[in-house]
């Protein structure tokens, strides 16, 4: 296995890596909407996903891989109205439709409003 971590993406809040690769697969955790570079969360739901969104990224491109080699999403959202807003967003990073489960939670960490954690083909 081989853990992937990247200054490009928040820094795990916790005893986790942001990613591994194993197989030629990269398992991504959760990407909370946390700007790398000055540590806050823009407000609204939109502008927080495009952020985990970004985050996912920027792992992926660290592991080796792209948003087209997605083939599995978790998402989570703080409020289930914020679905079809957040289908906008995610619609446009993850093209290629890959298989996913999008929950409400109760809370998210730092009170955000969303988390995506992926899983990709790393060629």
């Amino acid at each position: 296995m081989k853990r992937i971590n990247t200054t490009n993406a928040p820094a795990a809040i916790g005893p986790y890596s942001q990613a591994y690769v194993h197989a030629g697969v990269v398992y991504i955790s959760g990407q909370l909407p946390v700007d790398v570079r000055d540590g806050s969360v823009k407000s609204t739901l939109k502008e927080q996903a495009k952020q985990s969104c970004e985050n996912v990224g920027a792992i992926l491109e660290a592991a080796g891989s792209s948003y087209e080699k997605v083939f599995k999403t978790t998402c989570f959202l703080a409020d289930m109205g914020d679905f079809t807003a957040f289908n906008e967003v995610y619609a446009s990073y993850f093209i290629s439709n890959p298989a996913r489960s999008c929950v409400a939670v109760k809370a998210l960490p730092k009170g955000v409003l969303c988390e995506i954690e992926a899983v990709a083909v790393v060629e």
